[in-house]
């Protein structure tokens, strides 16, 4: 499990391969057909990558992105646009709207993969490593192991998923219904209070069985990973 890349495109077979090519990668990905319903999710829960169709029902491409740019908390979001029109001022536009970059169609799958893989190396390098240390806990990636002071933690994989949510942004809040769609994305049908049953089992796992306050309870708000 890596990086979370969102992909917004109505072309199905190209979403589709897009998709694919990414969790090849190792990465997440989330694919959306619709600029209002991305919006929507977006919200909820920032993704490491947004990548948007120029051309979009309900809520345009290059529109989301200048609404997205002005959110202070989307303010940093790397945004890829997608064009089927290769005319330079086109591209322009959707530099000078906030994208990070523009890819025009037809483009070679894997230049965008190469594209997708530097821009998260460049705004977020830690996503693609497979190593994640904060304070005395070690989560692993490619083995899906995770080490607390040198002893192995033995989580579910529920749990490990959602430690290494939690460790990549130590000392940040999240809410119940972030912690669910960073497991479960926006599935209505999976309760809120679930978070709390895999909180515990997380707090017990490396807690070695005992209580501590690695994860903060931050009342009327969510939990936190504490930033040691």
């Amino acid at each position: 499990m890596g990086a979370r890349i969102v992909i917004v495109e109505d072309d199905e077979p190209l979403r589709l391969i897009l998709e694919q090519n990414l969790r090849k990668e190792g990465l997440t990905v989330e694919g959306l057909s619709r600029g209002d319903e991305a919006e929507a999710r977006i919200e909820k829960s920032l993704p490491d990558i947004l990548v948007l169709d120029w051309t979009l029902p309900g809520i345009s491409g290059i529109d989301l992105c200048r609404r997205l740019r002005s959110r202070p908390e989307a303010i940093s979001l790397p945004i890829v646009l997608l064009t089927d029109l290769a005319d330079e001022d086109e591209r322009i536009a959707g530099l000078a709207a906030g994208a990070d970059d523009c890819l025009v169609k037809p483009f070679s799958t894997m230049e965008f993969v190469v594209r997708v893989k530097n821009l998260l190396r460049r705004t977020n390098p830690a996503v693609l490593g497979h190593m994640i240390k904060v304070g005395d806990l070690t989560l692993d990636r490619a083995s899906h192991r995770v080490h607390r002071q040198q002893r192995e933690v033995r989580l579910g994989p529920t749990e490990f998923k959602l430690l290494e949510f939690l460790m990549r942004s130590p000392g940040k809040v999240y809410s119940r219904s972030e912690l669910r769609a960073s497991l479960w994305g926006d599935d209505a049908t999976v309760d809120e209070r679930v978070i709390d049953v895999h909180i515990g089992r997380l707090r017990k796992g490396i807690g070695f069985g005992k209580a501590d306050n690695v994860i903060r309870t931050v009342r009327g708000a969510g939990y936190a990973l504490s930033d040691y």
